[in-house]
């Protein structure tokens, strides 16, 4: 196994689509598809997370060691603060799924001339990330909450881990 150099924003993507999908779809070929990532790079970022603690040898997400990654290390680890106004996809507060919960003056949102959106930059984990989120609804969900986690205050990340719990207790 190569020298662990600490987690990429890409891997936390591999993990949120391996919670998303079903498990017949684990595949490696399958994951790069979806994700627009190499199939090399999944690789390397499986072997990452796998010596992080974050997967086990299955290739299964621990999803309450993900969860406290998430919860409490999300926002140092890989932080982000809103950019200039542009076009995009809703992210954080503005994604329609938590929209109605978190009252906000400002939408998010990820940078895409197509979007339906106007709202403060966030940039995405990795590079394709808005293509992905186009054809997986539950990615996109999840994308978006941990959104609210790293651009977020306080009233707002305890609505998004309430969410995020309830679908990492979801049997996969």
């Amino acid at each position: 196994m190569r020298k662990h150099n600490g987690m990429r924003p890409q891997d936390i993507a591999i993990l949120l689509k391996l919670i998303a999908i079903k498990e017949d779809q684990l595949g490696l070929f399958y994951l790069a598809n979806s994700l627009s990532i190499s199939t090399s790079e999944i690789s390397e970022s499986l072997n990452r997370s796998h010596y992080a603690g974050l997967l086990d040898d299955r290739r299964k997400v621990k999803r309450q060691n993900l969860m406290d990654f998430l919860q409490y290390g999300i926002s140092y680890v890989f932080p982000q603060h809103p950019g200039t106004m542009v076009r995009g996809i809703a992210t954080a507060h503005s994604h329609p799924y938590i929209k109605n919960q978190l009252l906000s003056n400002e939408n998010y949102v990820w940078a895409d001339i197509n979007g339906d959106t106007i709202g403060l930059a966030i940039e995405p984990l990795y590079k394709n990330q808005i293509e992905a989120v186009k054809q997986d609804v539950v990615f996109y969900k999840l994308l978006a909450l941990v959104d609210v986690l790293r651009v977020g205050r306080n009233r707002e990340k305890t609505i998004a881990i309430k969410h995020l719990k309830e679908i990492m207790d979801e049997p996969s």
